[in-house]
């Protein structure tokens, strides 16, 4: 009871990480600037954000909307007043619960780009093309870290793994596996190479995580199955479909097809990074208590694993649930 009690109360919070929104801005010679605003749903709803610019400023065309899968994609073109967009004060606006992070690219007719993300805790900033080449990995390495953290189903997926395996070297095989698989997967949604539904998918995702539930409870039991003996291929199986919805996480509309692998890379390698410290923290965490020896019910050691078995079956159930009432 206490773990199905405790995963209502998460699940409340959501089991996915809100997508960021994009912001392309790209100046003209005649000082116009063309607007790129790709603004992602929430629970199936645009999320109530726009861009807000300089007073000065005024559309010169009127904003045109494509639907975009899970986001609404707007372009127009704005007149600056012959203000430069290099020094231009850009914000998001919007109830500040519910703002989540924008990635804006800017480039000035000369060919200068700079690429920053707005966060809900600071959604305004002076454009600057000041030290842009190392802001562009910063952005799409701090969204990958931040995906993959935020993203608690992912992060149970691999608890999961992390509870099956007791062997350090397996351990570092099951998670390349999974890393292989979810990188090869990512960077084929991210060129549309590939394309998913997202409520299919998410609902994929949830049945991984339940998957594992029963395979914990046989490895508890001392019993064996494909899993148990071999988790890097259930790992890697798995993998292809956590790749897919990494690629939610990562905006790329409106950016030059050259930057793109640029940007997939350093994502990537934040994922990557979130993922293992998540994993290193998993592991002292288990150490320590270990090493404590609390005294603490019997029931304690196992609530992790009885978590990833309770959660995936209430998300997998209730994204199911909202297909079929879709």
């Amino acid at each position: 009871m206490r773990a199905v009690a405790l995963a209502l109360l998460v699940a409340r919070l959501g089991a996915h990480e809100m997508q960021p929104g994009y912001l392309g801005l790209e100046e003209s010679a005649d000082r116009t600037v063309d607007v790129t605003w790709k603004l992602p749903f929430f629970k199936g709803r645009p999320l109530p954000i726009e861009p807000a610019f300089p007073d000065s400023w005024s559309n010169l065309t009127e904003p045109r909307s494509t639907p975009l899968g899970d986001a609404l994609l707007y372009r127009w073109r704005l007149n600056t007043g012959g203000e430069s967009l290099d020094g231009a004060e850009i914000s998001i606006a919007g109830p500040r619960a519910r703002l989540t992070d924008v990635l804006v690219r800017a480039s000035l007719n000369n060919g200068e780009t700079m690429t920053e993300v707005l966060r809900p805790e600071a959604p305004s900033t002076t454009i600057s093309f000041e030290a842009q080449q190392s802001r562009f990995f910063w952005s799409y390495f701090s969204i990958g870290i931040e995906h993959i953290l935020l993203g608690l189903d992912h992060l149970l997926f691999v608890l999961g793994l992390l509870l099956i395996v007791d062997c350090r070297w397996m351990l570092v095989k099951t998670i390349t596996a999974f890393t292989i698989a979810h990188s090869i997967t990512l960077a084929l949604s991210t060129f549309a190479i590939i394309e998913v539904d997202p409520d299919p998918l998410n609902a994929a995702i949830a049945l991984s995580i339940l998957f594992l539930g029963p395979e914990i409870i046989r490895k508890w039991r001392g019993e064996t199955s494909l899993t148990i003996r071999h988790p890097w291929v259930v790992a890697a199986g798995f993998g292809l479909l956590h790749g897919i919805g990494f690629a939610s996480g990562l905006s790329i509309t409106g950016i030059p097809r050259e930057e793109i692998p640029v940007a997939l890379l350093w994502f990537n390698v934040g994922v990557e990074v979130g993922q293992l410290a998540f994993v290193a923290l998993a592991l002292l965490v288990a150490a320590a208590i270990r090493t404590l020896s609390l005294d603490r019910p019997a029931w304690v050691p196992r609530l992790p694993g009885y978590a990833v078995g309770v959660f995936g079956a209430f998300w997998t159930i209730q994204r199911v649930s909202m297909m079929v009432a879709a």
